[in-house]
């Protein structure tokens, strides 16, 4: 036979009631009769509790008793035929006026003890219970409402009472031997002691009411109905990629329960551990889902850990000094007496050194233990032997569970590296002998994030979730969310990521949503949903969001965010940038967000500061890792001159050829932007500075192509007008070069730890000689490519290139 238990989600409602009766008669069609716990319906122990507290208070608790009275008559309404309805009514108004009378009594006395508390909330059990046997009873007539308060016996430890495992076995087995053929709907979480006082179960009381049932008679298996699909792999509403785990072990299934997994209590794992009685976690709302199985042995799984749990709110005391050290019996005098005052400790770790012992514990007793700690150490603390303790509140624990974790190497590098790379602060470390489980403790605002960067870590068959906030609508942030939306399905499957962008912003609006922006229609959400464009608040609403796997998107030419990248960097952010001009400014500058990047375990990508998608600033740095000294760089970088000197051949005249620039969308507003080369001195000072040279903007030596009255001209019509007149200047060069066929080419240089930027005529020998359109091409000549020097050339413009070079960066953020 089976036990099953259904707890308040199923008791609660119509529905769940239904479904209830349905898996009941499921069983029995199979020839069995299983045995019902029930508990009270959702929220009622609450309730009930909470009218005990304001009662005691002096206060009215007669809304609330209304409101429960309610809910238990419209069941039986809806459920039972008029004729029945009156018996039912009575025994529940029975209920009702026995708990009136014992919180009117509450409240005249003004004081609820224990023993009170545990009569009050034992109502909601019993009600439930009684209603559902009755609601049973018209479609099984063997129906028998039991109060568990005759069957399990315990002793007075009011609220957590202990049970007498031998006495309360053969009372169960005594009473289900003689109700033989009889479906026994039995009330959860409820029992009695040896004087036959109200006790209540603990916390999840009604499981453990389950599991001493099903032990007690030696069942098949117990049932455990809630209103989730099983144990997840993580808390479902932090981390909404949690999936169901089809098996645990019992001490898998215990590590997590303990540690703020509730779908199942600690204590009901243990009556039944001995006599490996198997656990099923099942859905009332989907009864044919398999749910989870907990069990003694499980099928092999290759994932590394089973599940990840977390207890949301701890205090931690940490006690330290020289007078610990050596001193046997310390810790158990410490424990012993936090113990005898029913303090419970959820974590303990001590240094190496006996120095000092950290402990967590719930933030209800973090007072009354700061207290106990500085009476039993009073000597010691007078001697200077032992600091004061310190309470820190505000804290929470991430546990990882698993048994394959035991002997495997790199669980906890993998787990320190999830949170160390997402800006999380470890405060403690425990880690039992069994391996079974890895518990930090960590800043409890930092919870969610944490759940998060860690299910993705471990968890590697599901996809990888980017949170990217963009500033920049223009060109290059167009392209790069069509680019990124027609591209969303190649990446989960070949990539395993999700690029999840959270916030966009440009300059006259922002919109900021944890659950992601479409990019099919994100401009009219942008408009339409859009707040006023305020660039401080849209980066501290970043930092607030606390995401993990984070990135800022800058694609600007703005100065005004480069100004934030160290606080984002400084905040664990990547930050991945078309931007260059936070990079071509002081050389401090560039290298406080190198630092502000390392130290904080994040990214910092900008390859497309030099060459659009072209791999230049990544090509350079895999050569330096790998040992290689570059010994020159030389390298044709602004796709805009470079597109100017290719179509600078036979009759088109110089100006003709600028103008078919700027038509195309090649130059600036103002072309006088590309051709003075100020950008691509900008471009060579942070391949330079790559290089390992501290250069700064005034080491480049730029040699003009324009005449400086098309420099000085006050508008771009008049620079035109200059260039017109400058003809001749430019047809002499590009006469010049075909007489002695060579090519005009504007080059960037780098040797010596000195940069220039000048205007050449180079021959077919040269790797720059043949260029086409807007390319851009540069060469590394290093100590292994010195014969024959590394090249790399493409297009150095637009927005398809540049976009695709920014979505390159993002997608290995995190993974080189």
């Amino acid at each position: 036979m089976k036990v099953l238990k259904f707890g308040g989600t199923a008791v609660g409602s119509l529905e769940g009631i239904n479904n209830m009766l349905d898996i009941i008669n499921a069983e029995i069609q199979q020839g069995e009769t299983p045995v019902i716990i029930i508990s009270a319906m959702g929220g009622v122990t609450n309730m009930l509790a909470a009218m005990a507290e304001q009662a005691a208070q002096g206060g009215e608790f007669e809304a609330e008793l209304n409101e429960i009275k309610a809910r238990h008559i419209d069941v039986v309404k809806e459920m039972l035929p008029m004729e029945q309805q009156n018996e039912v009514f009575g025994q529940l108004q029975q209920y009702f006026d026995e708990l009136t009378k014992v919180l009117q009594a509450i409240q005249s006395l003004k004081e609820c003890t224990a023993k009170t508390h545990d009569l009050v909330i034992s109502y909601g059990e019993r009600c439930a219970a009684y209603l559902i046997s009755k609601i049973a009873e018209q479609q099984f007539p063997e129906s028998v409402f039991v109060d568990s308060t005759h069957l399990i016996k315990t002793d007075s430890n009011f609220g957590q009472a202990r049970v007498d495992t031998k006495l309360t076995d053969n009372l169960i087995s005594a009473f289900y031997h003689s109700q033989l053929g009889s479906l026994l709907f039995i009330t959860g979480f409820i029992a009695s002691d040896h004087h036959d006082q109200v006790t209540t179960l603990g916390r999840g009381g009604s499981d453990y009411t389950a599991a001493i049932v099903g032990s007690a008679l030696n069942c098949s298996e117990i049932q455990i109905w809630t209103g989730v699909n099983g144990m997840m792999t993580a808390d479902p509403k932090l981390v909404k990629k949690a999936f169901s785990l089809p098996e645990l072990t019992y001490t898998e299934a215990m590590e997590m329960t303990f540690f703020g997994a509730k779908v199942v209590y600690p204590p009901t794992m243990m009556p039944v551990f001995l006599k490996k009685i198997p656990i099923i976690i099942k859905n009332i709302h989907d009864p044919a889902f398999a749910g989870t199985k907990i069990c003694s042995d499980c099928q092999h799984t290759d994932l590394p850990i089973r599940g990840i749990s977390s207890i949301h709110n701890i205090s931690v005391v940490n006690l330290q000094g020289s007078g610990m050290i050596g001193k046997a019996g310390f810790s158990g005098r410490l424990f012993s007496m936090l113990a005898r005052e029913q303090i419970n400790v959820i974590l303990i770790t001590q240094s190496s050194s006996e120095h000092s012992i950290t402990f967590a514990i719930d933030p209800k007793d973090d007072t009354k233990a700061q207290q106990l700690i500085e009476q039993e150490f009073e000597l010691e603390l007078q001697a200077k032997k032992l600091e004061l303790p310190e309470v820190e509140s505000g804290l929470s624990i991430l546990a990882i569970v698993g048994e394959n974790m035991k002997k495997a190497p790199g669980i906890s590098g993998k787990l320190f590296h999830a949170l160390g790379r997402n800006g999380i602060n470890i405060r403690a470390i425990a880690q039992g002998s069994s391996e079974y489980n890895i518990s930090v403790v960590i800043a409890q605002q930092d919870l969610a994030k944490a759940n998060n960067a860690v299910h993705d870590a471990f968890f590697t068959e599901l996809k990888k979730t980017l949170h990217v906030f963009c500033v920049g609508t223009g060109n290059i942030g167009k392209t790069l969310f069509r680019q990124l939306n027609e591209n969303a399905d190649f990446l989960q499957k070949h990539n395993g990521i999700q690029v999840n962008v959270v916030g966009i912003s440009n300059s006259r609006k922002m919109l900021l949503t944890g659950a992601g922006i479409a990019l099919e229609d994100w401009q009219q959400r942008l408009e339409e949903e859009g707040e006023p464009a305020d660039l401080g608040q849209f980066i501290g609403r970043m930092k607030e969001m606390n995401l993990p796997n984070c990135v800022f998107a800058d694609n600007t030419a703005s100065p005004l965010p480069v100004t934030y990248y160290e606080e984002i960097l400084s905040a664990a952010i990547s930050v991945v940038t078309s931007n260059k001009i936070g990079n071509s400014s002081s050389y401090s500058q560039y290298n406080a967000f190198k630092e502000a990047a390392r130290s904080h375990g994040v990214d910092f990508y900008y390859e497309t500061n030099v060459g659009a998608g072209l791999p230049i600033v990544r090509t350079l740095k895999d050569l330096m890792l790998s040992g290689d000294r570059v010994l020159s760089i030389e390298a044709v970088l602004s796709g805009t001159i470079s597109f100017i000197f290719n179509y600078f051949k036979g009759d088109a005249s110089f100006h003709d050829v600028v103008k078919l620039a700027q038509e195309k969308g090649y130059t600036e507003p103002d072309p006088r932007d590309d051709l003075n080369g100020t950008d691509f001195m900008r471009k060579m000072l942070i391949l330079a500075r790559d290089a390992g040279h501290e250069l700064e903007a005034q080491d480049v030596q730029i040699e003009n192509i324009l005449p400086a009255s098309c420099l000085n001209a006050q508008s771009v019509p008049e620079f035109y007008q200059e260039l017109k007149a400058a003809d001749d200047y430019f047809n002499n060069l590009k006469q010049q070069a075909e007489s002695s066929g060579r090519a005009l080419r504007y080059i960037g240089k780098l040797e010596g730890g000195k940069v220039s930027i000048t205007l050449q005529m180079v021959d077919e020998s040269h790797p720059f000689f043949v260029l086409s359109g807007s390319d851009n091409i540069i060469s590394f000549t290093t100590e292994r490519y010195k014969e024959r020097p590394l090249v790399v050339k493409g297009p150095g413009a637009g927005a398809e290139v540049t976009a695709a070079g920014v979505f390159a960066d993002l997608i290995n953020v995190g993974t080189l």
